[in-house]
């Protein structure tokens, strides 16, 4: 082990559910590299790896949600972190509602906020969203689902 591997180990953080869609082309991941990037005027960044189906449809979108899902919620976490939008709809195993611009909302989101896509950036095997915040919803009190309890997820995109 690296170590840059032994510190980043050492991290725990929130893990999310990001959402696009355009026209009837709907598709989600599980991601764990993001946050917010700036007070004024506030902006969040979310890191979409390139081997993921949502990544394509991201891609192209102007507008994605972030979701932070209840940490009794790890199911939502292997659905969307563990199985690819290649081989499935995973709306179709959800419930959820078109937000702005139709990207899809998760009913059983702890909080989500749906954002522009305002700029990209390709620095590696992911690339960054830069989102302008259009709309937020909090939906219940409670801990976030934490990259620490979806370890043991496989990630469903091909390798």
């Amino acid at each position: 082990m690296s170590r840059f591997d032994a510190f980043a180990a050492r991290l725990d953080y929130p893990v999310y559910v990001v959402t696009a869609a355009v026209g009837e082309d709907r598709a989600g991941c599980l991601v764990g590299f993001a946050g917010q990037c700036s007070i004024e005027p506030p902006r969040f960044t979310v890191w979409i790896s390139k081997a993921n189906h949502t990544y394509s449809v991201a891609s192209r979108a102007a507008t994605l949600a972030v979701h932070l899902l209840p940490r009794q919620r790890h199911d939502l976490a292997e659905l969307f972190g563990g199985r690819s939008g290649d081989e499935l709809d995973k709306f179709a195993a959800v419930r959820w509602a078109p937000g702005p611009e139709g990207v899809p909302v998760l009913a059983d989101a702890l909080a989500w906020f749906a954002g522009r896509v305002r700029d990209r950036a390709d620095w590696g095997d992911h690339v960054g969203f830069l989102l302008d915040p259009l709309t937020a919803h909090t939906a219940g009190d409670g801990p976030p689902l934490v990259f620490r309890d979806v370890q043991d997820i496989d990630a469903g995109h091909p390798a």
